[in-house]
């Protein structure tokens, strides 16, 4: 080692899903890679968003259709205290070992710190004993910081010191009380969750007029439906003024703009996120650190000469979903191996049908909601043919079968002028498997006619496609 640290042919700063990724595949392409990690190996997904909260989520789905079949019912509320073991045990109970040792596998170099840059090519890592170790990249390196929760300009919200979706999902006690700001993924299933565990007094306050915006306006009307009836109070249209919380450990006060407030034990925030590029060096290559990382197809740094940074996942802003930044982060590994052997960089033009058109999302409800492509709005703004048809769900002798009183709904987008899909939407219990099929008619522009003699399987929920083929007029 010289004064200019470790060599490696491609390093990684972040060892998140995404971060890991990128170096496998680098590697696998005969490339030698360092990962720098501040945190956790396995990142945020891995213990404070994607697999807690499902942790937490999946007993209340299976609680609610226990509830929905004839002949089954509940001894009793939910265990709050089994469930939050288990999902202490599925994360690992915050121990990174076992993903230091896949990094290690790869085989990569796992380098304990805080890493940003310092000129290109050049990283300094800080490490937990304060000792700074420089590292030199050969040929790339790559950007996969992820995001942070963001937490707006609200008076006294930040000295009340709201939950994010680290402590909604480490949670230890559920509290009797609690407030969410913000009616997305994250404000919604952890609502829901904690509502379930022992949250009783649940509110859910959204600016919007709907849950669920991004989505189908169907969808965030029947989680709400879902959310009132089972107690939570739903507040949509409703702007916060102020907060307050005079005691550090006691009651946050939340007052709205309609002239009414809401007190409870603790207060969560899920208002988006915002790339993670504080303090990364950026300026050192002449970067502002402030917003995303622009990239291109390849996950190229756009703005960065010479081609040599890259950014993959949350950081760059066009897909904050874990397993989009997984494939992101997989185009970029074979990219950097394929220049540095000389090989050619193929279909781009995939990449971003894939990354932009085709990224499938699952907001784990119940309800759920599965989604793939354009909304109908969103394809009508953008200057498609559209034709949009929906079906009940609940009317697919499938559904009848596996729940009593099933309601679900579904719909799909076509661009009438190639006779293809744009969209595809699907709101019920368990339609979470019916997402992958969707996925690939959108990104693989399957003809609709084609589409037709994909024949579904009888009696199950799957027969949606038939009826939708056959509202649709083939």
């Amino acid at each position: 080692m010289g004064d200019e640290g470790d060599v490696f042919d491609v390093i990684v700063i972040g060892a998140g899903p995404v971060g890991e990724n990128a170096a496998a595949r680098a590697v696998r392409g005969g490339l030698t890679a360092a990962v720098v990690e501040e945190r956790l190996a396995g990142g945020e997904c891995a213990y404070y968003a994607c697999i807690p909260s499902k942790a937490l989520l999946r007993p209340v789905e299976l609680a609610a259709e226990v509830g929905r079949m004839p002949g089954l019912e509940l001894r009793g509320p939910i265990d709050a205290a089994a469930v939050l073991a288990r999902r202490d045990q599925a994360v690992s109970y915050l121990d990174d070992q076992g993903q230091v040792r896949w990094i290690e596998n790869v085989p990569a170099t796992f380098v304990r710190g805080r890493g940003r840059l310092a000129g290109p090519l050049r990283v300094e890592v800080t490490t937990p004993d304060g000792a700074v170790r420089p590292l030199r990249a050969r040929h790339a390196v790559v950007i996969a910081t992820g995001s942070d929760p963001a937490i707006p300009g609200i008076p006294g919200l930040r000295e009340a010191r709201p939950w994010s979706n680290r402590e909604a999902t480490s949670v230890q006690q559920v509290p009797k009380r609690l407030v969410t700001l913000g009616g997305g993924a994250v404000g919604c299933e952890m609502s829901q969750a904690l509502h379930a565990l022992g949250a009783l007094e649940t509110t859910l306050i959204v600016r919007g007029d709907r849950l669920l915006s991004r989505t189908e306006p169907f969808a965030g009307e029947m989680v709400a439906r879902s959310f009132q009836e089972s107690g939570i109070d739903v507040r949509l249209g409703r702007n916060v003024e102020r907060v307050e919380r005079p005691v550090p450990d006691g009651p946050v006060t939340v007052y709205l703009d309609d002239g009414s407030q809401v007190e409870a034990d603790e207060i969560l925030v899920g208002l988006g996120r915002w790339p993670a590029v504080r303090d990364l060096g950026l300026e050192t290559i002449g970067l502002e650190g402030r917003g995303p990382i622009e990239v291109d197809a390849s996950m190229r740094a756009t703005d960065v000469p010479d081609g040599w940074l890259y950014a993959v996942g949350d950081v760059n802003g066009r897909n904050l979903l874990t397993h989009m930044g997984k494939y992101q982060a997989r185009i970029c590994g074979d990219v950097i191996a394929a220049r540095v052997n000389g090989q050619p960089d193929d279909l781009p033009s995939l990449r971003d049908t894939a990354d932009e058109q085709g990224a499938p999302q699952v907001i784990f409800t119940d309800p759920q909601v599965c989604a793939v492509g354009r909304t109908e709005e969103l394809a009508s703004a953008e200057g498609f043919a559209v034709r949009a048809v929906e079906y009940d769900i609940g009317a697919v002798s499938g559904a009848y079968l596996q729940a009593d009183g099933y309601v679900g709904r579904a719909k799909l987008v076509a661009d009438q002028a190639r006779g293809v899909l744009l969209g595809v939407t699907f709101v019920g219990p368990a339609v979470v498997d019916l997402l992958h099929s969707a996925t690939i008619a959108v990104t693989a522009e399957v003809p609709l006619e084609r589409l037709w003699h994909a024949v579904p399987s009888f009696p199950t929920v799957s027969e949606i496609w038939l009826r939708l083929l056959e509202e649709y007029g083939l």
